[in-house]
């Protein structure tokens, strides 16, 4: 009688001693630090990106952090959140989480970049300077389940309204994000708006 195969495991894509880049507050590099240390207390400054990816009717994928992270477990935040690693590029960064959190690849545009710091009690802080970018994908989403815990498509009023009715289940750093996306990038978000916009132009 055959035995009952495992299932298989998604990867182990996060480690608590690897080096992100610690920088200053214009940006610049300023040494290395593992991501442990980066969290503890109050944080310490380093670089970090943040992705808004959205479907061909521009709606946001939206993730749900896994149950098992150190900072803001079961929070949902915008598609996908991490760290460039010591020598790696930005470009390369992405491209890389993306792929290894979402399974997915596109185009992203960057946007703007900030500063925020927010603590999760006892358990650490978030403290970056963060790269905003914005994409486009229509391939198939498939989550590594270390990292997401769920996901979801939203269209962009309704994440307002979500925003403004239950502010407590998303991160601080979706809400800093989107409230200024939906300020200042609103006509740089991907979606049919923008695209209509587009063809519009090329057709004048």
């Amino acid at each position: 009688m055959a035995s009952e195969l495992p299932e298989p495991q998604d990867p182990v894509v996060s480690f608590e001693s690897e080096e992100l880049i610690r920088v200053d507050s214009e940006d610049r590099d300023s040494g290395y630090v593992s991501k442990a240390e980066a969290h503890d207390g109050h944080g310490l400054l380093h670089r970090a990106f943040s992705l808004f990816v959205f479907n061909e009717r521009g709606e946001l994928l939206l993730q749900q952090r896994s149950r098992g992270k150190r900072l803001w477990p079961g929070y949902w935040a915008n598609t996908c959140c991490s760290h460039p690693r010591r020598g790696e590029s930005m470009a390369e960064a992405t491209r890389r989480r993306l792929r290894q959190e979402i399974g997915i690849s596109c185009e992203l545009e960057f946007l703007y970049k900030f500063r925020y710091q927010a603590d999760f009690g006892e358990l650490g802080a978030e403290h970056e300077l963060c790269w905003v970018y914005v994409g486009t994908s229509s391939a198939p989403v498939e989550v590594n389940r270390n990292e997401v815990e769920a996901w979801r498509f939203v269209a962009p009023a309704d994440l307002d309204d979500e925003l403004a009715a239950t502010p407590g289940i998303f991160t601080p750093w979706l809400k800093l994000e989107w409230q200024r996306l939906r300020s200042d990038y609103r006509d740089r978000l991907p979606g049919p708006r923008r695209r209509a916009s587009q063809r519009s132009s090329e057709q004048a």
